[in-house]
């Protein structure tokens, strides 16, 4: 893959994001940091404190109606997934940066590298001035590879 000189390169997962700058040329990409985060978003059950909550039908309820007559129905809620909704939130955060800086023509070409699932959440959030400059995005997780390795990837794809 070509990568322009002076682009923005996004590399992110749900839990860290760097924003480099291709000082290189196209053919040989040379990825300067320009920013990075890494967000602290500990293990579902170490954020959760409670076991999913569950729903009574009472006899006078539409479900009622259901089965016998005056039998009470439950139903357990679905549990929240407190990791993956910080991974969500990071990403559109992400896509915010990008926004931001699109809109002060910090960047006329971007790549994004990121996980498919960190992809398609970011994908949900792209202003329109960061899809105008979107070269390209690359569905792999490279966040912990250093620079070199990074630079590699993206000549081969």
């Amino acid at each position: 893959m070509r990568v322009p000189h002076n682009s923005c390169v996004l590399v992110a997962d749900g839990r860290k994001m760097l924003f480099f700058r291709n000082e290189g040329d196209g053919e040989f990409p040379n990825l300067e940091v320009e920013r990075k985060r890494v967000d602290d978003n500990p293990k579902d059950h170490e954020q959760g404190t409670d076991q999913p909550g569950r729903a009574f039908a009472s006899a006078g309820s539409p479900r009622a109606g259901l089965g016998s007559p005056g039998a009470n129905h439950r139903s357990a809620y679905s549990e929240t997934d407190f990791h993956q909704l910080e991974e969500d939130r990071f990403a559109a955060e992400a896509a915010e940066l990008l926004k931001e800086r699109a809109l002060r023509n910090d960047f006329e070409s971007l790549v994004v590298v990121a996980p498919p699932k960190t992809l398609g959440e970011l994908r949900k959030h792209y202003h329109k001035e960061v899809e105008k400059r979107l070269a390209a995005e690359v569905p792999k997780d490279l966040t912990n590879m250093p620079v070199e390795e990074i630079e590699r990837i993206l000549q081969a794809q």
